[in-house]
C-alpha cells in the first residue's frame, strides 16, 4: 500500500523538523510528502527546504493566505493546495499536522488496519500533550474518534466524502460521512502521537462562537448542539464556553449559513448523535 501525506504548515520552525524526522523514520516510508508553508513569517521554508535536499519523497509548496488562523478553513485550504500537486497513484491519503512526533512503526500500523478489513474507511491513533514532564492524553474527544492532527483516509472512502471541507468541523463531517456510507473508522491505542502544541493554541478571539457554527453546519439541530457544547465545554474545563458555544448556533442560523452536509446526511447524522448519546446515558 502507498500512502501520501499533506502537511499544512504555518510558522512551525520550532516544531516541523521534529515532525519531518519522525517521518523519515518510519518502518514503511510515504511515498510522498508534501509541506504547504501557508505564509509563514519565520523559518519553516528554510526548515522543510533542507529536508527536501536529503528526501526525494519531500516537497515543498508555498501558499499565501490570511494570518489570521480560523479554526478549520485556513488548515484546509492549505491542504486543498498541497493534495493539489498529487498524482492518484496513492492508497491512503494523510492530513498531518506540523508539530507532531510520531511513533516509528505509526504508518506501518496503519497501513496493517487498512489492509486486514477492507470496510475501514479511515484510521489514527492517539494525541498525548506534555504536562509537568509527563505526556498523557489529550482528552477532548471520544475514544472512537481521530484527531484532526493526524487523519489516513483509505483512497476510496476519501472520493466517497469528497475531499475536506474547509470549514470548522471538517475532522467531524469526515467520520460521520464516512459512517453514512457505511465505512468503519479505526483508532489504535498503541499509536501514542505526541502533540507538541496544544489544540487551539493558536485560535483567535472570533473563533470561540466557530464551534457552535460548526456544530449548525453538522446538521445537528439545537438539541444535540446543546448538549455536545455543555460535554465540550466541562472537557476544557471552561463551563462558560457554552454560552459562546450556543450564541455562535444561533449566529449561523439566523445568518442561514449553509450546511456542510444534504438533508438526507443530516438526518442521519442526528440519528446517530442521538443513538450514541443514549448508549452513554443507559
Amino acid at each position: 500500500m502507498n500512502y501520501y501525506i499533506v502537511i499544512p504548515a504555518h510558522n512551525e520552525e520550532a516544531f516541523i523538523a521534529l515532525t519531518l524526522e519522525s517521518l523519515i523514520s518510519q518502518t514503511v516510508l510515504p511515498k510522498k510528502v508534501v509541506v504547504v508553508n501557508d505564509n509563514s513569517t519565520d523559518k519553516t521554508a528554510e526548515i522543510v527546504t533542507a529536508f527536501v535536499k536529503e528526501n526525494p519523497f519531500i516537497t515543498l509548496v508555498n501558499k499565501t493566505s490570511s494570518a489570521i488562523h480560523l479554526p478549520g478553513s485556513k488548515v484546509i485550504q492549505a491542504f486543498h493546495k498541497g493534495f493539489e500537486t498529487l498524482d492518484e497513484d496513492y492508497d491512503v491519503i494523510v492530513k498531518l499536522d506540523a508539530d507532531l512526533i510520531l511513533p516509528n512503526n505509526y504508518f506501518e500500523t496503519i497501513l496493517n488496519i487498512f489492509e486486514k478489513d477492507a470496510t475501514i474507511g479511515m484510521a489514527g491513533g492517539f494525541a498525548y500533550i506534555e504536562k509537568n514532564g509527563e505526556w498523557i492524553l489529550e482528552n477532548l474527544t471520544d475514544k472512537d474518534h481521530i484527531r484532526g492532527a493526524f487523519k489516513a483516509y483509505r483512497k476510496a472512502c476519501f472520493q466517497q466524502i469528497d475531499n475536506l471541507k474547509p470549514a470548522m468541523g471538517w475532522d467531524t463531517v469526515d467520520e460521520l460521512l464516512s459512517k453514512f456510507y457505511g465505512w468503519k473508522i479505526a483508532t489504535d491505542a498503541s499509536l501514542i502521537v505526541k502533540h507538541l502544541k496544544p489544540t487551539g493554541a493558536n485560535y483567535n478571539k472570533t473563533a470561540r462562537y466557530k464551534q457552535g457554527e460548526a456544530f449548525y453546519t453538522l446538521g445537528y439541530g439545537f438539541l444535540i448542539t446543546a448538549i455536545a457544547s455543555a460535554k465540550l465545554a466541562m472537557m476544557k474545563k471552561k463551563p462558560f464556553l457554552f454560552l459562546d458555544y450556543i450564541k455562535g448556533f444561533w449566529k449561523a442560523k439566523a445568518a442561514k449559513t449553509p450546511l456542510l452536509v444534504t438533508a438526507e446526511q443530516a438526518k442521519f447524522i442526528r440519528n446517530y448523535r442521538l443513538k450514541k448519546m443514549k448508549e452513554k446515558i443507559f
